[in-house]
């Protein structure tokens, strides 16, 4: 570290503030929050960072600045306009270029409902955004078909409609309007319907349905009920809306939810706005991680940057664990009822996304798919690359009968099967699941080296403690241990076993790592399996000819190539044999298979 740079670590304040590191073009590569501005600083310079990344960033440092603040909130806040208005190469940016719809109710005497994604601040209320169009038509759908609104742009000021400007439209003859332009509808009557819209907009049907329920009873009192009929049905799609929208205790009002699940490379976030129990709003995106950020850092950047995105003035958050988010905030980590549900309902929405995400990638960009596995692996298993080129053994043998072995081969997570390779045990005797290991293990990787082949960077053994062990034996006759990642999968509970290390590590049932390594176990147990069961079959078919008298192995080879298998031997006509292997062999094999009674 520079002696000037030394300097400035040394004399940073024990303060919350925001540091900016500057490269020698003294651009900013690096803006950061801290509680203790020193602590956090020195801590770049005073450990090994395992992230290359954070290696890298660490070098390019030139100087630095630093800005002291009241609070952590502030803090937070300051960091993320820095990184918006700077954009450092080694920060996560939250960028997302959508401009989302809102649903407007104009400020204007007898106001228009409608969606538009430009906020013009001219006291109009906005509602949302809304990540989701459909929810847009649906909901303007929703109050079409409850109340009935104007949708033309006309000025209705009383003078003008007084003086007879305006005549009723083709809206108001289908019903969808009550024509307040020409004093067919109060505007009093009229602001009732926008402040149920409103309500419903916010997530409150309370008011709606009780309001709603009352004109039908008083239609149905009245007898007219056609006209209670049509009350109905407008109930009854309010009901179904709010059914689909609740899905909790409506007592949880004005909450945001905010989750994230992370692999190696990416986060990906959640957020909910919930009013009175019902979803108003949801937004699900994708985080790339630049140096070594963990879940807690990148979920308070997304909450400090989604309320701001979306103009939230929630007063409580609920998260999956505590974050830093200042003391503006109620922060509420639960743990269960109705809002552990909410947490748990949000984290399933991030791993949908993330699902979804994948499958586009896997298609579009197959290399990030890949190498996002690949990383992730070497993550799970604690490895010290990726494991590009895996190899698994897998033993057969059944009652003791022809062991065999085989070794299949993956390559950036798929199988390669031209490079599968099966193995006669030939050192061992009777069925020695250790033994046989061993000596396939050392035969494989002998020809390897000799043959100045690539080693693969990590091999799985089907078995557990006792097969890996003897894996070791020939690694180490090799001169390899060290050089090539070894390790064990046990079946029955998928525990893996490293070498020295009797405690199995336990990997995520659901985890891809752990997917890789029970289809490479399987595939290799498929393998072994197919070349034991045409060994064995081969050796009934051999045995069963080797039963008649006076015929030899050179015969059986002959019958074989012509006829294919034993039991086409055993059907075939005498003179069919005698074009095979002449007369005198002929009449024994056919007597052999027909006696005479």
């Amino acid at each position: 570290m520079q002696a000037s740079l030394e300097l400035q670590v040394k004399t940073l304040p024990n303060s919350p503030g925001v540091y900016q590191y500057f490269d020698k073009e003294d651009v900013i590569i690096y803006v950061g929050k801290a509680k203790n501005l020193k602590k956090r600083v020195s801590s770049y310079f005073n450990k090994n960072h395992e992230n290359g990344k954070t290696r890298v960033l660490v070098k390019k440092i030139v100087r630095l600045e630093h800005v002291v603040v009241d609070t952590e909130t502030d803090a937070l806040l300051l960091e993320n306009n820095l990184i918006k208005k700077y954009k450092p190469r080694y920060n996560v940016l939250l960028k997302d270029d959508k401009s989302y719809p809102w649903l407007c109710i104009k400020k204007e005497r007898f106001p228009r409902i409608f969606s538009t994604r430009r906020i013009i601040k001219d006291g109009s209320e906005y509602f949302g955004p809304y990540t989701n169009t459909k929810t847009v038509y649906a909901l303007l759908d929703l109050i079409k078909g409850l109340y009935p609104l104007r949708t033309c742009k006309y000025d209705l000021s009383q003078p003008k409609i007084d003086a007879g400007k305006y005549k009723l439209c083709l809206e108001y003859h289908l019903g969808n309007c009550k024509g307040p332009c020409e004093n067919h509808q109060t505007e009093d009557n009229y602001m009732e319907s926008i402040k149920a819209v409103r309500g419903i907009l916010k997530g409150n049907f309370k008011e709606s349905l009780a309001h709603l329920q009352t004109i039908m009873m008083g239609f149905a009192a009245e007898m007219q009920f056609e006209e209670a009929q049509k009350i109905k049905e407008k109930l009854e799609a309010l009901q179904n809306y709010q059914s689909k929208s609740t899905i909790v205790n409506p007592s949880i009002n004005n909450v945001d939810v905010f989750s994230i699940i992370s692999d190696e490379t990416h986060g990906y976030a959640n957020f909910f706005k919930i009013m009175n129990g019902a979803i108003i709003q949801s937004y699900t995106t994708e985080i790339k991680k630049k140096l070594e950020e963990t879940d807690k850092e990148l979920l308070e950047l997304f909450i400090i940057e989604t309320r701001q995105r979306f103009n939230s003035l929630s007063r409580e958050i609920y998260v999956p664990f505590k974050v830093d988010v200042g003391d503006a905030m109620k922060v509420v980590v639960p743990k269960l009822g109705d809002k552990k549900r909410i947490i748990d309902l949000s984290i399933r929405n991030a791993k949908y996304y993330r699902q979804e995400q994948f499958k586009q990638i896997k298609i579009v960009d197959p290399d990030r798919h890949v190498k996002r596995i690949m990383a992730q692996m070497q993550k799970d298993l604690r490895l010290h690359v990726e494991p590009r080129h895996i190899e698994c053994f897998d033993n057969s043998n059944i009652q003791g009968t022809n062991p065999a072995s085989a070794c299949v081969v993956f390559k950036d997570g798929k199988p390669s099967k031209k490079d599968y390779r099966h193995y006669n045990i030939k050192t061992v005797e009777g069925p020695d699941d250790f033994a046989s290991m061993e000596e396939v293990v050392f035969r494989r990787y002998k020809r390897l080296l000799e043959e100045e082949q690539p080693l693969p960077q990590l091999i799985v053994i089907d078995g557990g403690k006792g097969q890996l062990s003897s894996a070791l034996k020939s690694l180490d006759l090799l001169g390899l241990r060290g050089k090539i990642a070894i390790i064990g999968i046990a079946k029955r509970l998928e525990e893996i076993y490293y070498p020295g290390d009797s405690i199995p590590m336990y990997l995520d049932k659901k985890s891809e790592s752990l997917k890789i390594i029970q289809y490479l176990r399987n595939e290799a147990h498929r393998f072994s399996l197919t070349f034991h069961r045409n060994k064995r079959s081969k050796s009934a078919i051999q045995s069963e000819l080797e039963q008649i008298p006076d015929i030899g192995k050179q015969t059986i080879t002959n019958l074989l190539r012509k006829f294919k298998s034993a039991k086409r031997v055993k059907i075939a006509t005498l003179e069919e044999l005698i074009t095979v292997v002449g007369n005198s062999r002929a009449q024994k094999i056919y007597s052999y298979f027909h006696p005479k009674k």
